[in-house]
């Protein structure tokens, strides 16, 4: 049953409505060109889109009218809202979508979109979904236009690097051949990627530009090199390094190359994550088990941050938030269940956020609003989407390989 949930001064807390106050919504296609096939495919990434934005229960009956048809079909009559859209090829083999919002057959939104050829169609959808959800005055979606990068493993020692949208409808591998894992977004423009390569003497982070396609060696340690986080300006890395023996949280100066070691623990310490200038979130075993720590990098206090789960093995931070990774079972001779839940660093409250399976590597949108993993489950590879605002969870899966990392 879908539910929303109304947001107190806290995420963490979730007061529980019925999912029949969100108004219905039914998808109307008017295209001229294209094949059944490819015009049914639109359909069904559009009203995933609107389904994914959460503000509408909407219909997923496929109908078609005219475009200039002054009323709805007769099955839409009840519908609150009915987004009508056209798709047509013009002489450059373009994509050009025409959509119009109706209220009661009354048209309220309308605008146009192109795009150079129909393989990327599924932006187009997403940009449609951006601009009704805010022409309803909802908080921003931007995430739902920003890339998906990710490693996908394809054979033992082997990997891909692919950049996609936030459903993997659209993939495009970048890098391929050798094991190379752990990308990483430059900058917020997404005009860049970091990377650990492991094929090389030592594990070494390289950097690449995917305009010039040139690629850069970065910096290289023993028993691991990992970037873990980057800051919002571009200049300020995370990196796990093994410098020592033991892995430690370092930042590194993009500018002048230099790094400084941020942890001294004799154990592992490893997954930095930028909560603020002058604060990071981290792994640790410090307990003698994996779990959530931050750290003010001004007066070096060090200070535990979750206290449920035993095993707590990846997390993110956005601002005063921090969703993480917990082992919820112990079973030798099966996959073991990893759930995300969610927490603040204003509160004691603790907010489960996934029911079953292997959910791990999870990345806050860049607003805080939604929150993308990674879920293997039952042989299967997906990326699954949070809406924290709505209390829904979306899943795209993977059509082969295993995700090892990825970012957003």
């Amino acid at each position: 049953m879908l539910i929303s949930c109304i947001f107190a001064s806290d995420a963490t807390i979730e007061v529980v409505k019925k999912a029949d106050v969100a108004p219905s919504l039914a998808v109307e296609d008017a295209s001229e060109s294209y094949n059944d096939t490819f015009k049914l495919r639109f359909f069904k990434t559009l009203v995933a889109d609107l389904n994914v934005i959460s503000i509408f229960n909407v219909d997923r009956h496929y109908r078609t009218v005219d475009y200039d048809e002054s009323s709805v079909v007769v099955e839409n009559k009840d519908m609150a809202y009915v987004l009508r859209y056209k798709l047509s090829e013009d002489d450059n083999d373009a994509l050009n979508v025409q959509v119009k919002l109706l209220q009661k057959d009354e048209e309220v939104f309308s605008k146009s979109y192109r795009v150079s050829k129909k393989d990327i169609f599924m932006f187009v959808s997403h940009a449609i979904a951006y601009d009704i959800n805010e022409f309803m005055g909802e908080p921003s979606v931007a995430w739902m236009k920003r890339k998906v990068i990710f490693s996908r493993i394809v054979a033992p020692m082997k990997s891909e690097i692919v950049i996609a949208d936030y459903t993997l409808a659209y993939q495009h591998t970048i890098l391929k051949g050798g094991f190379n894992i752990f990308p990483k977004w430059a900058n917020q423009a997404q005009t860049a990627f970091y990377y650990t390569a492991l094929d090389a003497k030592k594990p070494t982070l390289k950097y690449v530009d995917i305009k010039t396609g040139k690629v850069k060696n970065i910096i290289s340690s023993d028993g691991m090199m990992v970037c873990s986080d980057v800051s919002l300006d571009g200049k300020t890395l995370l990196l796990t390094m093994a410098r020592t023996g033991q892995p430690d949280i370092y930042s590194f100066d993009v500018t002048t190359k230099r790094y400084k070691r941020l942890t001294t623990y004799s154990g592992i310490d490893v997954n930095g994550q930028f909560m603020s200038k002058n604060q990071i979130a981290f792994i640790s075993s410090r307990l003698g088990y994996p779990n959530v720590f931050s750290k003010r990098l001004d007066t070096n206090e060090v200070e535990q941050m979750v206290y449920y789960g035993k095993s707590n093995v990846s997390c993110s931070a956005h601002g005063n938030y921090i969703v993480y990774a917990a082992r919820e079972s112990s079973n030798a001779f099966s996959q073991n269940t990893f759930n995300l839940h969610l927490i603040s660093t204003k509160t004691d409250f603790i907010r489960r956020l996934t029911a079953t399976g292997v959910n791990e590597f999870p990345r806050f949108s860049k607003d805080g609003d939604a929150i993308l993993f990674i879920k293997n489950y039952k042989g299967q590879s997906a990326i699954g989407v949070i809406r924290l605002n709505y209390n829904k969870n979306y899943l795209f899966p993977l059509k082969y390989g295993r995700v090892q990392s990825m970012d957003w």
